[in-house]
């Protein structure tokens, strides 16, 4: 596999999420978790500030908020803009990249709603025989 490095070099990777030491699980880790599927769904309406994206999503604490931001800008996926203004306004909104994960969520989405019923079923008769 070919990638594009920051500075523009073409360079190969073998990419391997079931080898140990591959980076690509930790970006797996960032993409599969909880809060980065809620704040990505979020900012896939557009720029929010701190305060909007915690009242969106409920149960999120003010800690996970903060480090699920900071990891998604860390990984080019969100971008934070602090505004001029007295007091600053700061907003974060999906990169060019952080956009590329709107679709296989809104999937991902789709996918548990509609296999909800069933899951929940076999949950229950799992309960059941323990």
């Amino acid at each position: 596999m070919q990638v594009t490095s920051s500075d523009g070099r073409a360079t190969a990777l073998d990419i391997d999420p079931y080898a140990a030491g591959c980076p690509s699980r930790q970006v797996l880790d960032r993409i599969g978790d909880r809060w980065t599927v809620l704040v990505v769904g979020s900012l896939s309406a557009g720029p929010m500030r701190f305060s909007e994206l915690a009242r969106r999503i409920e149960g999120v604490s003010q800690k996970m908020l903060t480090q699920t931001l900071r990891g998604l800008e860390r990984d080019g996926l969100v971008a934070r803009t602090v505004h001029p203004e007295v007091p600053p306004r700061v907003e974060y909104e999906l990169t060019h990249v952080g956009r590329t994960l709107i679709d296989p969520l809104r999937a991902l989405d789709a996918w548990a709603r509609e296999h909800l019923p069933v899951i929940e079923e076999a949950r229950a008769a799992y309960d059941s025989r323990a």
